[in-house]
């Protein structure tokens, strides 16, 4: 692998924005499953899922441009708010990913219904994958890690569902 690409790998898997595209695959894939309860078209699921991952996204700025403010007793700098646009953006990625699936879908690559299948299944694999990295990066041999894998994909596979539910 390229040094380069693994010098991103590494500052990405050493950044808060781990957390972040986590936590946007988790609002995009509790959408996606909502919406699997009554199919919309594949050009409406792409709207829904672009319109509420740039909604997160903007409340993620505008929640942590008004905390700051009342943290720190100051103004937000302009490189402070460049710092929180680009952590916004791994959770607006996190949630946007699926509608990569039904474009394809809106398209006619795939169907409808292989779209949710995918975007389901990638953003499990997604959540999980990370929870393995992470245990490998925080010294765990591989049966440990894929077992925390296991563990914190069923619970984000729980939280998933639960978001669906109340969507």
């Amino acid at each position: 692998m390229d040094s380069t690409v693994q010098r991103a790998i590494a500052a990405h898997l050493g950044s808060r924005d781990v957390a972040r595209v986590i936590y946007g695959t988790i609002i995009g894939l509790a959408l996606v499953v909502a919406l699997g309860q009554h199919p919309p078209t594949a050009t409406q699921a792409v709207g829904a899922i672009v319109g509420t991952a740039v909604a997160v996204g903007l409340a993620e700025i505008y929640s942590e441009f008004v905390g700051a403010e009342a943290r720190e007793r100051r103004q937000v700098t302009r490189a402070e708010l460049r710092q929180l646009t680009g952590e916004a953006a791994a959770v607006t990625f996190g949630a946007i990913f699926p509608a990569v699936f039904f474009v394809l879908a809106a398209v006619d690559v795939i169907e409808v219904d292989t779209a949710f299948t995918l975007a389901k299944w990638t953003g499990l694999v997604l959540i999980s994958g990370y929870a393995f990295v992470a245990a490998r990066l925080a010294g765990s041999r591989n049966r440990r890690a894929l077992a925390h894998a296991v563990v914190l994909g069923a619970i984000g596979g729980a939280l998933i569902a639960l978001k669906a539910l109340l969507h």
